[in-house]
């Protein structure tokens, strides 16, 4: 008696269970979430977040003025507005190779993507390991054997001074081999994506625009390619950014005037005595300019995709 008497008192009993609670299994599902999401989070703080904050407050140190090499916690905006007029050439040269890489490495990449996810067929596999072969070596290896294929004895000189190409001129210590090697060294990141993106294409919709009497141009500007802009918009932003802030090219292929500006970051940094503030300050300046010209770049060709 006393039981049916406490269920009877209980208000709980025959009300049925509030739809805006979570469920216990919902609750440790995203607290699992949480604790996985956890390193990946912790490293971007720490080798990140931090490293950006501390640069952020060395670009407004100030020298102790007779005492090269030792500055105080300032808030001196100067070594941005040095960084804006002092080395705007630099930023312009920069973004200028790294767009016509970029460019290059489009033109070169989307046949060989195209090839690749459609006309390969058993020698795909063979293809895909020749485009990533760069990656086995490093990067500095990669652009000194660049240098000494573009050397002025070098066989590439030879031919085009044998067709009279190039009288009394040289390849080496020119923007072209800057070009040349900022496209050879970053061509992967293009030619990947779009691969991506075209394997994942349905041959069915590409062949109904020859069904529908459309040319083959016609196709590729209809359908083909829309359909591969997620791995064209990737591979643009994969190539550009890189190489708008590469110095190593440039130090080994390059002109000794006329610097980017990531050679200009690296003097500043490491042969310059107190050009920290300055260096960091080109950095975020860099860095700001690369994620404005991104943003507009993908609100105006970007995909569901990627927006």
């Amino acid at each position: 008696m006393s039981a049916l008497a406490h269920v009877a008192g209980d208000p709980s009993v025959g009300r049925s269970p509030d739809p805006a609670a979570p469920a216990p299994e919902t609750t440790r599902r995203s607290w699992t979430a949480y604790l996985l999401l956890l390193p990946g989070a912790l490293w971007l703080g720490v080798f990140f977040v931090l490293p950006l904050v501390q640069l952020a407050s060395v670009s407004l140190q100030s020298r102790y003025p007779g005492f090269p090499g030792y500055y105080y916690r300032d808030l001196n905006f100067e070594n941005y507005l040095r960084a804006l007029t002092d080395y705007a050439p630099h930023f312009a040269r920069s973004f200028l190779y790294a767009g016509l890489a970029t460019l290059l490495a489009f033109v070169v990449a989307y046949p060989l993507a195209y090839a690749m996810a459609f006309k390969a067929g058993r020698w795909r596999n063979l293809m895909m390991i020749c485009v990533i072969a760069p990656f086995f070596t490093s990067f500095i290896l990669r652009t000194f054997a660049w240098s000494q294929i573009l050397a002025d004895e070098g066989w590439v000189a030879g031919i085009l001074n044998f067709l009279h190409l190039l009288p009394g001129g040289n390849i080496i210590n020119t923007p072209f081999a800057v070009v040349a090697g900022l496209t050879y060294n970053f061509l992967p990141f293009m030619v990947l994506p779009i691969y991506a993106s075209l394997e994942r294409a349905d041959p069915r919709v590409i062949e109904a625009g020859g069904d529908l009497y459309a040319n083959g141009f016609t196709t590729f500007r209809t359908v083909t390619l829309p359909m591969s802009m997620p791995g064209v918009l990737a591979g643009t932003l994969l190539t550009f950014i890189p190489a708008a802030g590469d110095f190593v090219n440039m130090e080994l292929l390059g002109p000794q005037r006329g610097k980017m500006v990531g050679n200009v970051i690296n003097d500043q940094f490491l042969a310059i005595p107190g050009g920290y503030p300055v260096a960091a300050a080109l950095s975020f300046t860099l860095m700001a300019a690369i994620l404005v010209m991104v943003f507009l770049y993908v609100r105006r060709f970007g995909t569901e995709e990627l927006v």
